[in-house]
């Protein structure tokens, strides 16, 4: 009987060591080695393409790409555990999002700011405005400088006083494209400020809307677009111009460096994040994606992908 007991004991101790080695196996299956990151598709995704090759190379990390559409879905779809991070969004859109709709997200990293800007098939830019107008000397002056003109004393004479203010193009009741989601809309009625072209209410912050419009000297109508919308805009014959992100606009092979009318500043809110939800945003994973992406690597492919259209953000 004794004999049995300890036999018994033996058994018992012996399945609780089995089970405690067992246990530390979630733990370590909880240090991903793979991550799911959303990207809204778009020559942005050729950044994280780029991260996801430093990734593996760099930290043995599996990075697998979930292509979006819109910038909605990203935010839904990490909010309910079906992706682990995304990389598409701003600040002020994040804490949009967050207010709105209640999501537990975190931002974990910065990327890169991305400035907006109008572009426009139907007018001329201030420059190209002052060159048409010119005369014929002057115009063979600035197409055929002097050879003893240094680059600087060029770019001088270009940059005028006689150029056209951007007002003086645009036609009374011109239409002006904008995205429709509330911060991307209030980024571009601050651009639009910014160029003289409306006056908005004081205090709006970083999201006035065109109720907050108190000035509109040239009656400009806004037509309010789904973002990836705006570059089609431009065929439009009733779109005056459109303001447009660069991760859409270069989608086109335009650049807002040299294709854009007027450019939002690089000092903006507006840099992009990669974000996390609450529950995994320490994550070892997470982490070493957000290293991956903040590498030289990804520094150099945005500079030849964006043409100067991406500025580092961290």
């Amino acid at each position: 009987m004794f004999i049995k007991s300890i036999a018994v004991i033996s058994a018992l101790l012996g399945s609780l060591i089995i089970a405690g080695c067992d246990s530390k196996e979630p733990s370590d299956v909880k240090e991903h080695n793979d991550i799911k990151v959303g990207i809204v598709v778009g020559a942005e995704k050729q950044l994280a393409e780029v991260a996801k090759k430093v990734a593996k190379e760099k930290y043995n990390l599996d990075v697998t790409l979930v292509d979006f559409n819109d910038y909605v879905l990203p935010n839904e779809a990490l909010n309910k555990g079906e992706i682990d991070v995304n990389a598409f969004q701003h600040e002020p859109y994040l804490e949009q999002q967050i207010k709105d709709r209640g999501y537990k997200l975190a931002p974990v990293g910065k990327t890169f700011i991305y400035p907006i800007a109008a572009y426009s098939k139907k007018i001329k830019s201030p420059d190209e405005s002052q060159i048409a107008g010119a005369t014929n000397d002057s115009t063979n002056a600035i197409e055929s400088p002097d050879e003893s003109q240094s680059e600087s004393q060029i770019a001088e004479a270009n940059d005028s006083t006689n150029k056209k203010p951007l007002d003086e193009l645009l036609q009374p009741g011109s239409q002006i494209a904008v995205a429709n989601d509330p911060t991307n809309l209030g980024r571009s009625l601050l651009l639009l400020q910014k160029e003289g072209l409306i006056k908005l209410k004081e205090g709006v912050g970083l999201l006035p809307t065109v109720l907050d419009i108190v000035e509109n000297p040239k009656e400009l109508k806004l037509v309010e677009l789904d973002a990836p919308q705006l570059p089609h805009s431009l065929d439009d014959q009733q779109i005056t111009l459109a303001i447009i992100n660069n991760t859409y606009a270069s989608q086109i092979g335009l650049s807002p460096a040299k294709d854009g009318l007027f450019v939002e500043d690089t000092s903006s809110p507006y840099v992009n994040l990669i974000v996390a939800r609450e529950d995994n945003k320490e994550a070892d994973n997470v982490k070493k994606f957000v290293q991956a992406y903040q590498s030289e690597e990804v520094i150099e492919a945005a500079n030849q992908i964006f043409n100067g259209g991406a500025v580092k953000g961290w």
